[in-house]
């Protein structure tokens, strides 16, 4: 598989598990009337399984089951008896109740283990810049570093109105406006946006004062073939 289809689906995968469905809208997103988002906390959603991420099935009452597997593209883990189980935007309890579940037509009383062993660490950068798409983490980096690791702005790019659209608590797309003007003058009066997993920075061609300019600039970002309800009227 060429990176730049893995990039495709790895960005599909984070997408997809935003719930981008009508919710109270952001005081940062209110330039955008017609679109819902969820009001921006920076409150932190307990952890989810993304494709990419490794874990570690246990099964203690059969030990010979027991698997350390990566969930794949397509958000499901393999394992013996049972097959493919779907993980990807499931809690390890989650998953690790939905696993037993499965066993439990096998085995007598199954206990199952869910623990994470590592995680990919991705953040997506869209719009005007020069190299758009899936960019791993080294580590702790904020929305201007993400730009410059995507190879920087292009000349017509809006800097002082970046998005940055991010999973919420309960699921729910999240999005306040980034002012990363001053920042190419100095960068010590940047807003300095601390990104997490699976945020996604979109830099406007425009102003995209209009809400049906803002979601066309939007999708062209996003991969062929995803769908989502965000209550937009402007469709495209």
């Amino acid at each position: 598989m060429d990176h730049a289809r893995t990039n495709r689906r790895l960005m599909l995968a984070a997408l997809a598990g935003l719930a981008l469905a009508g919710c109270a809208t952001s005081r940062s997103a209110a330039r955008f009337p017609d679109i819902d988002f969820a009001t921006w906390t920076d409150d932190e959603p307990g952890y989810r399984l993304y494709p990419g991420d490794e874990i570690e099935v246990a099964t203690p009452t059969a030990p010979e089951l027991t698997r350390t597997v990566k969930v794949g593209p397509d958000g499901r883990v393999a394992l013996p008896l049972i097959g493919d189980v779907m993980a990807a935007d499931r809690s390890l309890p989650d998953l690790q109740t939905d696993i037993s579940k499965a066993y439990s037509s096998q085995l007598l009383r199954p206990v199952v283990e869910v623990s994470l062993k590592t995680a990919g660490l991705k953040v997506f950068v869209g719009g005007e810049v020069t190299s758009p798409g899936a960019i791993d983490m080294p580590g702790d980096i904020d929305a201007l570093q993400a730009v410059i690791m995507a190879g920087g702005f292009k000349p017509g790019a809006k800097t002082s109105e970046v998005v940055l659209i991010r999973r919420g608590p309960g699921g729910r797309a999240m999005a306040r406006t980034i002012d990363l003007s001053k920042a190419l003058k100095d960068p010590s009066r940047a807003d300095r946006a601390a990104l997490r997993r699976f945020d996604i920075v979109y830099v406007p061609r425009t102003a995209a004062a209009e809400a049906g300019v803002y979601m066309a600039q939007v999708r062209d970002m996003m991969p062929i073939g995803f769908s989502y309800s965000l209550n937009n009227p402007y469709g495209r």
